[in-house]
Parts: C-alpha cells; structure tokens; sequence
C-alpha cells in the first residue's frame, strides 16, 4: 500500500482489507448467534456504511431486511456538530428488531439522533453495529452491541469513508498525512 492523494490531501496506509474483512466476519459472527430468528431490519446509514453492509449482509445466513438512512454532519474535514436528515426512515418498525449499521462513530452526535429517531418509532429492540470507533472523540454514553476496530481519532478515507465525497472506493483505509 502506497500513500494516496484525496481532492487536496495526502493519506498514507492504515487499516489493510485483510483486516477490515475480519472485523466484518467477527460481527457476523456475533449477529448469527443473537440475532437469527428475529428477521431483524438492517438500518443502514448513508454514505459511508453502504460498503460495510454489503460485506457484512454477505456473511449473514438468516431471514432480514435492509433500508438506508442518510444523515449528514459533516463539512470536509469538521463536525458541523447539527445533524441533518437527508433521507428519512420510511419503514413501520413498531415490535421489531433493528440494528443500526455505522461505518464509524467519532462524536457519536449524529448516530445518537438517530437513535432516538428509531426509539421513539418504538421498536422492540435496537441494536448498534459500528465497524470503527473513535473513543477518544466520543462524546455520548450509548452501547455499541457490535464493533469491528477501536482507532485513534484520526481523519481517515477508504472502504466507504470519504473527504469531501471523494476516497470511498480504496478497499483499504488511509490516514491523513499532516
């Protein structure tokens, strides 16, 4: 792996594929033994989730169901710290199981919204799928039930996460280069 350049900003290698596919197996793992038998729905927040959720969906063998979600707050590199709902959740969830697939929780502002969206639409259970976290940026108390990568609170691009909308498509993950 080489150093690559997003838009203005160099990044350099991090978190191998390799590496990202275990974690993902690791959750699948984990979903397969708490969650077969409740057909739960699968609340994927856009963009940057959309390639963890189709690897993880790939490794899961039981009845669900998947939608999308899009929330945004984010402005290049900074929180905006105000969360904006972009697409909306659209499904009855009343009495079901739902997990949330995150691709990363920094702050946790945004997902905590979403959260108390999901809660309030009262469903029977709500579960969190993260595949990365930032536990130095935390700044909420909720439980993640299922997590791939604790890392450091850098600014990274690859496998869903963008600048700028732009470094998504890398298998890899890259930090910036300061």
């Amino acid at each position: 792996m080489n150093t690559i350049t997003v838009k203005d900003k160099i990044f350099s290698p991090f978190i191998t594929a390799d590496i990202l596919d275990k974690a993902v197996s690791r959750i699948a793992a984990a979903m397969e033994s708490d969650l077969k038998g409740k057909d739960p729905l699968f609340l994927v927040v856009l963009n940057g989730a959309f390639v963890f959720a189709s690897d993880l969906m790939k490794k899961l063998h039981f009845p669900c169901e998947i939608s999308f979600i899009k929330l945004s707050s984010y402005s290049g590199l900074q929180t905006s710290n105000k969360v904006r709902e972009l697409i909306g959740l659209n499904e009855d969830i009343a009495g079901r199981t739902v997990v949330v697939l995150e691709d990363i929780i920094d702050t946790g502002v945004t997902l905590g919204e979403l959260l108390e969206i999901v809660k309030s639409k009262n469903a029977a259970d709500v579960k969190l799928a993260a595949l990365l976290f930032k536990p130095n940026a935390f700044r909420k108390d909720y439980k993640i039930d299922y997590l791939g990568l604790e890392i450091p609170n850098d600014f990274i691009v690859g496998y869903g996460l963008d600048y700028d909308g732009f470094g998504r498509n890398y298998p890899d993950i890259y930090k910036i280069v300061e």
